[in-house]
């Protein structure tokens, strides 16, 4: 029991060590600018050591695209605990659901200013949601085995997070009123009533 607890502990040091180092790397990114930031000032800010930073993060590109990284686990998550009650588009409408209103507003708006400032970070950006895209195309060919579905499960993977990273681009970039979850389900909806997705679950 007590190696339980430890181990409980250590996690929730170690989830609380790296929220300090991603809040002091968004703080210095807003006052200082992305590229002027440096590891040093990170580490420094966050209380640790630099090298200890290296057992959170691989760079500050890392940090400024941590709010992705929670994502992947989250909507496997979602996507097998729904099963098969749903068409493999509502699962993914319903999983992609919920991280997307956990995202800060104004965060999530600077982090897309600084991204499109910078090629080498847009492709890091693009890299995360690919990893999302096929994570969730191999869980839904878990819930939905079937070979001959494989085409159909890719291209709604595809579809969906494509549709959630217009909305958004659309809603940071514009500066869209409203909750980015609402537009998110707006994109959605474009997508199922555009392409005429059937609601066939089996």
């Amino acid at each position: 029991m007590d190696k339980v607890n430890a181990s409980g502990r250590r996690e929730q040091k170690r989830r609380d060590t790296e929220k300090r180092i991603v809040e002091a790397g968004f703080s210095l990114f807003a006052q200082a600018g992305y590229e002027a930031t440096t590891l040093d000032a990170i580490a420094e800010t966050s209380g640790i050591a630099r090298r200890t930073f290296f057992h959170y993060f691989n760079s500050k590109e890392d940090v400024l695209l941590a709010w992705q990284d929670g994502m992947p686990e989250i909507v496997r998550r979602s996507l097998l605990d729904q099963g098969r009650t749903a068409s493999p588009f509502k699962s993914m409408q319903n999983a992609l659901s919920g991280p997307v209103p956990e995202i800060d507003t104004v965060k999530l708006r600077e982090i897309d200013a600084i991204i499109r400032a910078s090629d080498r970070l847009r492709a890091a950006n693009q890299a995360k949601f690919l990893v999302l895209e096929q994570v969730c195309f191999e869980t839904l060919c878990e819930i939905w085995p079937e070979p001959a579905r494989r085409h159909e499960l890719r291209i709604v993977a595809m579809m969906t997070i494509g549709a959630m990273r217009i909305a958004i681009d659309d809603w940071a970039t514009h500066s869209a009123p409203g909750p980015l979850s609402e537009h998110v389900k707006a994109a959605f909806a474009v997508v199922e009533h555009g392409v005429g997705l059937s609601e066939n679950h089996s």
